[in-house]
């Protein structure tokens, strides 16, 4: 780890190789072959994402151009165990999805989507056959994935109240409804579906393949935060889908808890790593930026905002890292997960709103990269479970008694 700053004085703290928000040295915790693995995303993003991200952010555009390079790094799907995958640990992962949010968060919420949520609905509901058919290729970013479960009327309320239906029709289901902020659904290969049978009520998971009749995903404009990831309205008009494309293992609600337990502490890492991009953007500024003739930097205030900030990330970091282990050894629960996704995500929204105050006036311009984390922190406080929502998880499980509505 590069040392504190203080320790090598200003001057040598601007360069970007020796700026760190891993206060702690969490990247110890892995070894040589999963940290190198870990600077190789860093590199990407720091070489061939920030360069045009704010660009790409202004147009609401996703950088399609970038996924083969994206494949190159081997990281969909990176905790999944075979079927093309490296099978690595949950810290690692949430490393990945934590170095990829500091670089920006829409890509890591790209890849969350992708190798988290589609990948991984597939990984723990697919038979063995559906996981060999698609997990290779999804591994190679070859197919993308998206994940279909929120719809226009039901978000936080979806376990009871999914309106979309199907139903079975020979050798055939037949899907009706609509889903709403189902990112990567407009170009994605491959689109999961939860949909409540409509003879049993169970509900179920289906691989909707893009360009079956009857699916259409409209992109939904005027979004003011993770505005490069592409989240679209998709309407299903009597979507015929094979038996074989039904996930054999998805027999009711709970297998959509399944998958976003697994997948909630990697967004509890990427609201980590909206602050550490946050914070290290605001470090380099404040070393550069001089008034009353000296570095801002130099001044109290300054690095009271500073430490401030580097409190959240690391007490955020360290609770994600140890969550990652409990997950890894499989003893991980669902309140655990919620803790984390809900006290990250609001020492998150701290944190990049003292990285702005400490901009000043510049801090708004998309030029200095940190308007575009403060908007972006606003989606990843809300999806895969609102604060609250998860709040009430955890008072659950520490009280005994349910407040859920």
């Amino acid at each position: 780890m590069t040392s504190p700053p203080g320790q090598k004085g200003t001057t040598a703290m601007s360069d970007r190789s020796t700026i760190t928000s891993d206060f702690y040295d969490l990247e110890a915790l892995l070894d040589d072959d999963d940290r190198a693995l870990l600077h190789r995303v860093r590199t990407f993003m720091d070489e061939q994402v920030e360069p045009i991200i704010n660009e790409y952010w202004t147009r609401a555009e996703f950088p399609r151009q970038l996924i083969p390079a994206m494949a190159e790094l081997g990281i969909a799907g990176v905790s999944i165990q075979g079927y093309g995958c490296r099978g690595r640990s949950p810290l690692l992962d949430g490393m990945i999805a934590m170095e990829l949010s500091k670089g920006d968060p829409s890509i890591s919420t790209f890849m969350g989507v992708h190798g988290g949520l589609a990948m991984g609905s597939i990984y723990l509901c697919g038979s063995d056959e559906q996981k060999e058919r698609w997990l290779p290729a999804m591994a190679r970013m070859e197919l993308i994935g998206a994940f279909g479960l929120t719809e226009p009327e039901h978000g936080s309320d979806v376990a009871r109240g999914l309106q979309t239906t199907c139903r079975r029709d020979g050798d055939s289901w037949v899907l009706d409804g609509e889903k709403k902020w189902i990112g990567n659904a407009s170009f994605a290969d491959l689109i999961i579906i939860w949909a409540r049978d409509v003879e049993t009520e169970r509900v179920l998971g289906f691989v909707v393949e893009q360009g079956t009749p009857g699916f259409t995903a409209v992109d939904l404009q005027d979004k003011i935060a993770l505005r490069v990831v592409q989240n679209a309205h998709i309407t299903l008009d009597g979507v015929r889908v094979p038996e074989e494309n039904r996930l054999q293992e998805a027999h009711s609600f709970r297998a959509t808890a399944d998958v976003l337990r697994m997948t909630r502490a990697g967004v509890a890492w990427s609201a980590v790593g909206c602050s550490r991009g946050a914070y290290e953007h605001a470090l380099r500024y404040a070393m550069e930026r001089k008034q009353f003739g000296q570095p801002i930097v130099e001044f109290q205030l300054v690095q009271d905002l500073l430490v401030r900030m580097l409190g959240n990330i690391t007490a955020s970091a360290a609770m994600c890292a140890r969550l990652s282990q409990l997950q890894g050894a499989g003893t991980m629960t669902d309140e655990q997960a919620s803790l984390a996704k809900a006290f990250c995500t609001m020492r998150m929204r701290e944190t990049v709103g003292w990285a702005r105050e400490l901009m000043g006036g510049n801090g708004i311009l998309l030029e200095n990269h940190v308007g575009r984390y403060v908007a972006d922190a606003e989606a990843i406080y809300s999806y895969e479970g609102t604060r609250e929502v998860n709040t009430l998880i955890v008072g659950r499980g520490v009280t005994g008694a349910s407040a859920i509505v």
